[in-house]
């Protein structure tokens, strides 16, 4: 038996024992972190709602005035509606409170997939070339989890720049028909797709937080 070099490093077996409870923390974190998402994506919607709401209450007010169409009137509308202003500002603070919240789940969402990457990177060095790999639990090679967290994280990561555009229009569109297309974007979540259930759920099946 060849002998091996005094001071080489020999990646063993336990690490990627690590490797595994890692993968698993992650995928109760995500699940945990989508749960708050979604809740803090209700709250949104209904602050979003009271917005819109506001600013459609105010349209049909000012249609009902005889001088609502003049320039000057849309030039003074915050001087002639104090309190709706005062409302504003209030529910626009909410809102960008929850866009905060978001923020920080978005960015420990980006921490897990970066996680999972750097698991399979020790992988690869363990390995090598060889295309014959243990599973660390069931059916999933460990670049599948990557593929996953990854697809994830991008989602989550597009749906946060459209919220974040959406309440920075929303308090300042007249358009009714708008204020409501937004509405539907925020509480519908386009760049979240369908799979995405089920993607967090076929993890929490493969890392042993599910059974069948």
């Amino acid at each position: 038996m060849e002998a091996k070099p005094l001071g080489a490093v020999v990646p063993q077996k336990p690490v990627l024992s690590v490797s595994a409870r890692k993968i698993k923390d992650n995928a109760a974190d995500w699940h945990n972190l989508i749960q708050k998402w979604e809740a803090l994506n209700d709250a949104g919607f209904a602050t979003a709602n009271s917005i819109a709401n506001l600013k459609i209450s105010l349209l049909s007010r000012d249609k009902a005035e005889p001088d609502s169409s003049s320039p000057a009137s849309e030039d003074n509308e915050e001087k002639t509606h104090p309190d709706y202003d005062k409302e504003l500002e209030t529910l626009c603070e909410e809102l960008q409170a929850t866009l905060e919240g978001l923020t920080k789940i978005q960015v420990k969402m980006e921490k897990l997939s970066s996680t999972t990457k750097g698991i399979c990177e020790l992988e690869n060095y363990y390995y090598g070339e060889e295309t014959r790999r243990p599973l660390l639990f069931h059916t999933w090679p460990t670049a599948h989890f990557y593929e996953v967290a990854h697809k994830l994280s991008h989602m989550y990561s597009c749906e946060l720049h459209l919220k974040r555009t959406l309440a920075a229009e929303l308090a300042h569109t007249s358009d009714r028909d708008l204020i409501l297309s937004f509405l539907s974007m925020w509480l519908h979540q386009p760049y979240v797709e369908r799979d995405s259930g089920l993607l967090l759920e076929s993890m929490l099946l493969e890392t042993g937080h599910r059974t069948l």
